[in-house]
Parts: structure tokens; sequence; C-alpha cells
């Protein structure tokens, strides 16, 4: 079924990420613009984290035509995975694939539209059209009743719930001239509401600086549990991050949630030393017409707080080489604030230099009764 009603009028609220789900969608990498050396180490990796999600929940893996048998030589014989045939033009699951809302009972997905962060104003790459049909055919496929929201500009990692009516967004990214300009904050802050089934949206000023999302929020702010999150964040003020993460540490110790709660707000340090592409990154890339191409000595968005809650883990992203100590620090950290997870450390090098992180190549499907 395909609904133009809003959720929030069906009696539908986008769960949160932390609450019990019933499975991951994640997609196989190989775009040669994102993925560098055809995308060996990225896939890789990405079969270590589908690994480790699968220990806890079921895992449906988006391949293509060029790289179902590489996503079957490396997934074939893991429990709790399924393989798709669904043509994509990137991987970033958490943005193409359908949002999901709940009632108690039932799950349905959030068809939005879906343009490469910014379309023909400012958008990655030029031709989109695959991924923008990735949740109406993931739905139909598998079953699930979907809403047609085509006609708003939204990706998933651009909003985060808590599962009780708040949502977090940033100003930098939603109101960006390539999502939705006719639009005012006012009437955005409808939509999502009546979408998301959301008494009150935090609109957070920025987010991690040079990302090339227009800074979403889920690689600088996310919920742990209600009424308290997790912000990227920096002492040293020389670093361009500082600025942005004091904007938004400003804003959550002046507003309070959908219930009138003040927040928490745990500080979980960005990397001691900036990720940047090297000059052996960008002899990898294969970069298309109209496509956002990289420099040797670009800094990457790399932030701690882009993990992904698994129902018994949380999957954190590492970085290495000069950021060990600080690699540890981040595991140190979620292991206090999540002492009933485990935390599964990961090496996300591969993964930030196609743009991204854990947290953007994974979307969750809650479970019907997760009130």
């Amino acid at each position: 079924m395909r609904y133009t009603s809003l959720p929030a009028d069906d009696g539908f609220y986008m769960p949160a990420e932390f609450s019990p789900h019933q499975a991951t969608i994640m997609i196989f990498p190989e775009r040669p613009g994102s993925w560098p050396y055809g995308a060996v180490k990225a896939q890789q990796v990405f079969s270590q984290i589908i690994k480790e999600i699968a220990v806890d929940e079921r895992v449906y893996v988006i391949v293509s035509d060029s790289t179902e048998k590489a996503a079957q030589a490396a997934l074939g014989n893991v429990d709790n995975v399924t393989l798709i045939n669904i043509p994509t033009d990137d991987a970033w699951a958490r943005d193409t694939a359908p949002t999901f809302v709940v009632n108690g009972r039932e799950v349905r997905g959030i068809d939005w539209q879906f343009n490469a962060w910014g379309g023909t104003f400012d958008g990655l790459y030029a031709h989109w059209e695959r991924d923008n049909a990735l949740a109406r055919l993931f739905c139909e496929l598998q079953g699930f009743d979907s809403y047609d929201a085509q006609h708003f500009v939204l990706e998933g990692g651009s909003i985060h719930s808590d599962g009780e009516g708040t949502v977090l967004v940033t100003e930098s990214c939603l109101l960006s001239g390539g999502r939705n300009p006719q639009m005012t904050k006012e009437q955005i802050t409808d939509t999502l509401c009546g979408y998301l089934g959301a008494k009150k949206i935090i609109w957070l000023p920025r987010g991690i600086y040079n990302d090339e999302t227009n800074e979403h929020v889920d690689n600088v702010c996310a919920f742990l549990k209600p009424a308290e999150v997790v912000l990227a964040w920096t002492d040293n003020k020389d670093d361009p991050q500082y600025p942005l993460s004091k904007a938004c540490l400003d804003t959550l110790e002046n507003e309070t949630d959908a219930k009138g709660r003040s927040f928490i707000v745990r500080k979980l340090p960005v990397p001691d030393k900036p990720v940047c592409v090297t000059e052996q990154d960008l002899s990898g890339y294969v970069f298309e017409d109209g496509e956002d191409v990289r420099e040797a000595g670009e800094r990457l968005a790399a932030s701690y707080v882009n993990f992904y809650f698994t129902n018994g883990a949380v999957i954190l992203p590492q970085f290495g080489g000069d950021n060990e100590e600080s690699d540890k620090r981040a595991v140190k950290l979620m292991s206090e604030w999540c002492p009933d997870r485990r935390i599964v450390p990961v090496p996300a090098r591969d993964i930030i230099v196609g743009g991204g992180n854990i947290h953007c190549i994974t979307q969750q499907i809650p479970k019907g009764d997760s009130i």
C-alpha cells in the first residue's frame, strides 16, 4: 500500500535508534568516485560490519549485478544476511533507504526525495535516479507499506529521533539551498513533525567541519537515551570544529526536549589528528562528469558520533594512524555511557574516504512493537 496521508495522522512515529529493531539495511559499495581502487578495501570493511551486526539481527544487503558475486563470496555463509539485487548509485543506505515509522504494531517506510545531497545546487553527483528509487523498491519487495514523500528532499542521516517526540536536525543541512529552498524553517518543522510523529524539532546550528552532506546531524549529535545526547567535541579553540560544536552545545544547554526535560550532553572528542585524503587515495578514484572530486590534503569529516546501535552493541568507528589514543578514548567513553552494550571498534578509514562513516551506511528497520 502506498499512502499519501501523514504518518502522524495515522498514529505513526519514528522510534529511537537505541530501541529494539528487527533488521538493518546496507548497500555493498562499488561507486568508483566514492571508493578507490575498485572498492576492494571498502567491501572488506562493509563485510566486517555486516557480520558484526548480523550477530544481533538480520542484515539486508543491497547488491547490483556487478557486486552480487563479491558479496556472495564474502557473506554467503553468514547467518542472518540476505542479499537483495536492486541497482543503486552509491552505498549510503542511511540516506537512500526508507525511514521507518511505527505505531506499536505495524512498520511502514517513508519514501523521501533523494537528490545526492543538494541536486543541481550543490549535489555530489549528477545522476541519482536509482538512489531515489531505492526506498520505494525496497518496501515493495519486502512487503512494507510506504508513505509517498517525494515532494520533500530529505536524507536519513539528517534526522535523529529519541522515540519520544524529539528530533534533532541541523540548520546548515535542512536549510541549505539544495534541499527545500521553497520552504520556510517553520514549514520544514511542520513537515518533519507530520511525517516523523514528532512534537519538537531541535535545530542545531552546525555539524562536523567539511562534512559534504551540508553537515548531517548524525555526524555531530545523537541520542544515547531520551534527554541524553552525545556531542562531537574538541577543546582546541584553534580547530575549525570548535565553533561548530560550541554552537551546538549552546543550543542544547538552552533547550528542552518534547517532554520538557533538559539535555544531558556527553562530549565525545573528535579524532586528535585530522583525517585527510592522501595522494595514494586520490590516485584510486575514478570520477564521473558532474561528480564532486576530492583533493589530496582535504580534511574528511571524521567523528566518533557516527556510530551505529545494533540490538546488543555499538559499532564504533576507529581511524588508526595518529589517532590510536583518541580511538581508545572513544571506546572507553562509549563503554561508560552504554554499559549494557558491547562496544565493537571497527577500522573506518576505508569508509570515510567515501565521504561518510558507519552510521551513514546503515539504515534500521524497527520492530512493530517498539513502543
